[in-house]
């Protein structure tokens, strides 16, 4: 196990216990590793720092293991493609407003590359991306798979200098060292880039109403931020915040039950219920829980 400390105040001693750990070690394997499964409230011990407000995970696996994991991981979440497709593509929109014309983008955990499919479809030329399951990137359209690298990031095949735009979706939550990680966008960065990140709030709606049983408290998150402490993140790591904001986003209405916590029974009846009477992919947009920052290097 690996011992984890407050990323900002770099000091564990203004943090603490939040929730206890509710994980079985015995149990994990790739499928506990697998994007957008059904939320199964098993996480590490919870610290929250009192001094920042950032909520992390302590201890957690060795990086070894965690690689492993995703290594191995499956994409499952090809039912909230389109969904995710619209909604990171008008942020990113918002990006390109603050960005050099067609931008050279990179896209970091990139998954079977939909989100580089919505890019081209905006008109950008230059899309890359690099992500650690390879189950995901060969699933990925022919044209984006050959611009896809199978990899965590930093990878060597990425050079300095070299991109206007990375682009993070629920990916800084994962990340083990978010400092390490942050310090090597901006190296990867042209003079002026931009990175557009959007991922959980711990300020967020389904906090306050969910507490412990929200989704966001999960196995794969090890740092979780709110609007405050990742502009301060950001900002400790040689970059300047252009805008935080709230997120959108629009769903079926299937996916905002299953990511409810009711029973796993209940909750496969009701969304078989609503698939028979057709009213299962109904969109729903909440501001639910999620953040973006736009923050230039």
């Amino acid at each position: 196990m690996r011992i984890i400390q407050c990323a900002i105040c770099e000091t564990n001693k203004y943090s603490e216990i939040l929730f206890p750990e509710t994980t079985d070690f015995s149990k994990i394997d790739k499928d506990i590793f697998s994007a957008r499964r059904i939320p199964d409230r098993v996480h590490y011990r919870l610290l929250r720092c009192e001094k920042c407000g950032l909520i992390f995970s302590s201890p957690i696996l060795s990086e070894k293991a965690i690689r492993k994991l995703y290594r191995e991981s499956r994409l499952t979440y090809e039912q909230e493609i389109v969904s995710l497709k619209e909604t990171y593509g008008s942020y990113l929109k918002k990006t390109l407003q603050h960005s050099v014309k067609n931008p050279k983008l990179l896209e970091i955990g990139g998954g079977n590359g939909f989100f580089l499919e919505k890019a081209k479809e905006m008109g950008l030329t230059k899309v890359y991306g690099v992500e650690p399951s390879q189950d995901g990137v060969n699933q990925a359209r022919s044209d984006i798979k050959k611009n896809m690298i199978v990899d965590f990031f930093p990878s060597q095949k990425i050079k300095k200098s070299s991109f206007d735009i990375i682009c993070i979706f629920q990916t800084l939550d994962h990340i083990i060292d978010p400092n390490s990680f942050l310090e090597e966008c901006r190296k990867a960065l042209r003079k002026n880039g931009l990175v557009l990140c959007i991922h959980h709030n711990t300020d967020g709606l389904s906090v306050k109403l969910l507490r412990e049983k929200s989704p966001i408290f999960d196995i794969e998150h090890i740092f979780l931020f709110n609007k405050d402490n990742l502009s301060k993140i950001f900002t400790r790591n040689g970059f300047k915040t252009v805008e935080v904001f709230d997120v959108k986003n629009t769903f079926p209405l299937r996916y905002w039950i299953r990511m409810f916590p009711l029973p796993l029974k209940i909750k496969t009846n009701l969304i078989n219920l609503l698939k028979f009477i057709r009213l299962d992919n109904i969109p729903i947009t909440l501001s639910a829980g999620n953040i973006g920052i736009i923050a230039r290097k």
